[in-house]
C-alpha cells in the first residue's frame, strides 16, 4: 500500500516509493529503495525533501498515534482521484515555457552531472551482478525530457562534450536526450517519449560486462577484441531481462541498435522491414554522438561534418525518415559546429532556429581576411535585417581551434579533449 508521509515521519526500515519533488532538488538517483542507514535518512533531510511516498507492503508502516503534530498519511489511491478531477477540469496540459539557450544551460549542466552519477552506479552494480531496476531512472529521464522541451538543444549539446574518460556513461546521457528529440520530431506519444529515453539511457548496459582493457583500449580495435565488443547488445538485453523492470522498448532498443537497414549489422543481421522504429531511432542517435564525442584514441567530429557523412552513410546504415527527422532535430549546423560566413568571418553555432535549419544563431570571432580573432558578436541569422549567411562548414583542426566548446558552452565545457587523429 502507498502512503505519501511527511519526512518527519521517516524511519529506517520503510521502503522508499517516491521522493516528492524535483529529481535535481533531493541527494538520491534512485526512485525507489529501501531506507537502511540512519545516514541516508540523514540525506533526505537534509536534501530539502519534505514529503515521500513508501511501500508499506515491502518495509514498515507509519506507526499510529506519532503526536509530532504531522498530517496524517495520504493513499495513494485517494491523490489519484484528486489528480484525476483536476485534469478532467483542465482545458489543456500546461507546458514548461520555451527558454533560450544561455538561461537553460546552467539547469542542464547540473542534469548532466547527476545523470552521470546514475550511470555509474548502474554500471557498477551490473559489473558486480546486482539486479538492475530500470524502474529507479524515471526521475532522471523526465528530468532530461523537461529540459529538452524547455529547450530542445541545451542538453543534448552538453551532452556530447564528454571527456574520453566520461564516453562511456555520458554516451548513455545524450542518446537518451537525442533519441527524446527525436520521438518529439517524430511525433511521439508523451509515454513513448519516457519509453524511447529509457531505452537510450540502458541501450549500451552490456558495455558494463565488456573487459575493461577492450572498452577503454586507446587505439584501434583487434578483429577479436572487436568480436569481444559486438557481444554487448546481447549481454545488455540478458541484463534488462534477468532485472524484470525494463520496457519492451528498452528490451529492444539494447539488443538492435547497431542492426542496419541493408542487414549487415549486429547481432541479427536483420534488415530494415525487420528492425522496429524504435531501434531505428536508437541506431541513428548512437552513431551520431559516438562520431561527435571525444575518445579514448581520437577527438569527436565537428557536429556539422558529422551530419553531413551520415547523410553519406544513410542509404545503407539508417532509415531515412528517422534520418531526415533526426537532422530536423538537431539542425543542419548543430550547436557547436564551426561554420564559414559569407563574410569571410568564422563563427560557431550556438542555438538553432527551428523554423529554418539554415539560419541558427552564430557566435562570431574570427576574420579569415584578417587572420585574427575579433570581439566575439552573436548574429541571428533569421533576423530580417541580417545580410551575412553560412557559406560552408569549416574544420576546427584547420585552424588549430581548440576552444571551441568554450566558446559556446563557457564554463560548462569540459577541460581536456584528445588530440585530433
Amino acid at each position: 500500500m502507498l502512503k505519501r508521509i511527511p519526512v518527519s515521519q521517516l524511519r529506517v526500515g520503510m521502503h522508499v516509493h517516491e521522493l516528492c519533488g524535483s529529481w535535481l532538488d533531493h541527494p538520491f538517483w534512485r526512485s525507489r529503495f529501501m531506507l537502511k542507514q540512519e545516514r541516508d535518512l540523514a540525506r533526505i533531510v537534509e536534501g530539502g525533501v519534505q514529503e515521500v511516498w513508501i511501500d508499506a507492503s515491502k518495509g514498515l508502516d507509519v506507526e499510529s498515534g506519532t503526536g509530532d503534530g504531522s498530517p496524517p498519511a495520504v493513499l495513494r489511491e485517494d491523490v489519484d482521484r484528486q489528480i484525476d478531477l483536476e485534469l478532467a477540469r483542465a482545458v489543456e496540459t500546461a507546458r514548461p515555457a520555451r527558454v533560450s539557450m544561455e538561461a537553460e544551460l546552467e539547469r542542464a549542466t547540473r542534469i548532466c552531472q547527476k545523470a552521470r552519477g546514475a550511470v555509474i552506479s548502474m554500471f557498477s552494480e551490473a559489473r558486480m551482478g546486482k539486479a538492475i531496476d530500470a524502474e529507479s531512472a524515471l526521475g532522471l529521464v523526465d528530468e532530461i525530457n523537461s529540459s529538452i522541451e524547455r529547450n530542445p538543444g541545451a542538453l543534448v549539446s552538453l551532452a556530447r562534450l564528454k571527456t574520453a574518460d566520461d564516453y562511456t556513461f555520458m554516451h548513455s546521457v545524450a542518446v537518451c536526450g537525442l533519441m527524446i528529440s527525436l520521438g518529439r520530431q517524430l511525433g511521439l506519444e508523451a509515454s513513448q517519449l519516457r519509453e524511447a529515453g529509457m531505452a537510450g539511457l540502458l541501450h549500451d548496459l552490456g558495455k558494463a560486462l565488456v573487459p575493461s582493457e577492450v572498452l577503454n583500449k586507446p587505439g584501434k580495435l583487434t578483429e577479436a577484441e572487436f568480436d569481444v565488443m559486438k557481444k554487448h547488445p546481447e549481454l545488455g538485453h540478458g541484463l534488462l531481462l534477468e532485472s524484470g523492470t525494463a520496457g519492451a522498448m528498452a528490451l529492444d532498443v539494447c539488443l538492435h541498435h547497431h542492426e542496419r537497414i541493408d542487414g549487415n549489422g549486429y547481432p541479427n543481421r536483420l534488415d530494415g522491414s525487420r528492425i522496429s522504429l524504435y531501434a531505428k531511432m536508437g541506431a541513428v542517435c548512437d552513431v551520431y554522438d559516438a562520431i561527435t564525442s571525444n575518445r579514448p584514441y581520437k577527438a569527436g567530429w565537428n557536429p556539422a561534418e558529422s551530419i553531413r557523412r551520415m547523410a553519406e552513410w544513410a542509404h545503407g546504415h539508417f532509415d531515412e525518415r528517422v534520418f531526415h527527422a533526426f537532422v530536423k532535430s538537431v539542425g543542419i549546423y548543430p550547436v557547436g559546429s564551426l561554420v564559414r560566413m559569407a563574410s569571410g568571418r568564422l563563427g560557431v553555432v550556438i542555438e538553432q532556429n527551428e523554423a529554418a535549419l539554415t539560419t541558427p544563431k552564430v557566435k562570431l570571432f574570427f576574420s579569415t581576411r584578417a587572420d585574427m580573432r575579433i570581439p566575439p558578436e552573436i548574429v541571428d541569422l533569421s533576423h530580417k535585417g541580417e545580410t551575412d549567411r553560412i557559406a560552408g562548414r569549416e574544420d576546427p583542426d584547420k585552424w588549430n581551434f581548440r576552444d571551441l566548446d568554450v566558446i559556446w558552452a563557457g564554463d560548462n565545457a569540459p577541460t581536456t579533449r584528445p588530440k585530433a587523429a
